[in-house]
């Protein structure tokens, strides 16, 4: 969660900062948050992930870096476990496990991933979107509110939903290829639930590395509810969103990762996997 800082500057800090804002079109905010990450060695507006998307649509769910190793790494994000067992959501520091069954728990430091993103998260902009009529209406009024179509973002929205509908994977074996795996994915609806959603959008030239598009997951404030989310309704809700401008990429060194086939287009795969379940 974002800390308020308040401190005295100098008068030419502060001139320097108000010309550096005027030229590069960035707020004050940011500037102070780079300089400082720079100055303290902190990772800012660099995303941490664990192994590849094709390495999952693959069906390779060893688990290859641990909860704890994550945590260092970023406070929001997401992903899955060892032998695809539900869905990871990462928020305020803390690892919630979603699972197929409808429960969630905190994941313990020693829990395996074998596919996950994070980022140490700081808000750039912030927005409310007024009235989220479905999925695709959100990520068509987010799609306005980005700047790049070439750079990867960050999202957090907590708020009101109507209705949701999120999904978990249930666990499989590694070698079930994904779209095979969540063919018996669990299903799960509900209304007038306050949560959040964490996750990214990704440019398509990221496709063979991370999960083109939107990818969100969801988690309801009392911790109990959560899952990768396929539809929702909301009306007044605040969309942060930081922008990702280093990507930092932790590449399993299984013996089954290193022996597949990771070369083929996993866009299909993915698409039905991640967007459209049970379709054809």
């Amino acid at each position: 969660m974002a800390k308020r800082l308040e401190t005295q500057i100098s008068d030419s800090l502060w001139q320097a900062l108000q010309e550096r804002a005027a030229t590069s079109g960035q707020s004050v905010s940011h500037i102070v948050q780079a300089a400082l990450a720079e100055a303290l060695d902190v990772q800012h507006h660099s995303i941490f992930q664990v192994s590849t998307s094709g390495a999952i649509v693959e069906g390779l769910y060893q688990g290859c870096v641990s909860v704890g190793d994550l945590r260092r790494h970023g406070d929001l994000g997401l992903g899955t476990f060892e032998d695809l067992d539900g869905e990871m959501i990462l928020i305020d520091g803390h690892c919630y496990q979603a699972r197929s069954d409808g429960s969630v728990t905190e994941a313990g430091d020693d829990e395996l991933t074998p596919f996950a993103s994070v980022v140490s998260f700081v808000a750039d902009h912030t927005h409310v979107l007024a009235d989220v009529t479905s999925w695709n209406n959100l990520q068509a009024q987010i799609d306005g509110l980005r700047t790049s179509p070439n750079a990867m973002i960050a999202l957090r929205a907590t708020g009101h939903f109507d209705s949701i509908k999120v999904r978990t994977a249930c666990k499989h074996e590694s070698g079930t290829d994904l779209v095979s795996a969540v063919a018996d994915q669990a299903i799960f609806d509900f209304t007038d639930i306050d949560g959040s959603l964490v996750g990214f959008w990704s440019p398509a030239y990221t496709q063979a590395i991370a999960i083109a598009g939107y990818h969100l997951h969801f988690i309801s404030a009392d911790r109990q509810h959560g899952g990768h989310v396929l539809e929702l309704t909301a009306r007044d809700l605040p969309v942060e969103i930081h922008v990702i401008s280093d990507l930092h990429l932790a590449i399993p060194e299984t013996q089954e990762f290193l022996a597949a086939d990771l070369g083929g287009d996993t866009t299909a795969a993915l698409d039905k996997a991640e967007r459209n379940p049970g379709g054809s």
